[in-house]
């Protein structure tokens, strides 16, 4: 990632920024969830006294781990996107005043 210093942030930089975040989060939420998910399907697969109840409890959380799963990786980084990204110039339409256009470093020395 740039710094401040060097140029005004684009969305092209809140993209990535959110991509990085939404990778960092895929092997904790996946290893919650399947651990969540591999304790409950006993209880989907037993047959004993009291296997009824418990089944109509399950499924939803199955459930729930499914959806929250979805709305963590994908939904949530999509709707920050939309309301942090309007504000944002696109990546080529960074316009430098003449000052700030001569304190950046050419291109080959970065």
């Amino acid at each position: 990632m740039r710094s401040k210093a060097e140029q005004p942030l684009t969305r092209e930089d809140l993209r990535q920024a959110i991509l990085i975040g939404a990778v960092e989060r895929v092997r904790p939420k996946m290893m919650r969830v399947v651990a969540i998910m591999a304790s409950l399907l006993p209880i989907l697969w037993s047959t004993g006294a009291g296997s009824e109840v418990m089944q109509r409890i399950a499924v939803p959380m199955i459930g729930g781990m499914v959806s929250s799963t979805v709305l963590t990786l994908m939904v949530i980084p999509a709707i920050y996107a939309l309301v942090n990204g309007h504000e944002l110039p696109p990546a080529g339409a960074v316009r430098y005043t003449a000052k700030e256009d001569a304190m950046r470093l050419p291109e080959a020395a970065e």
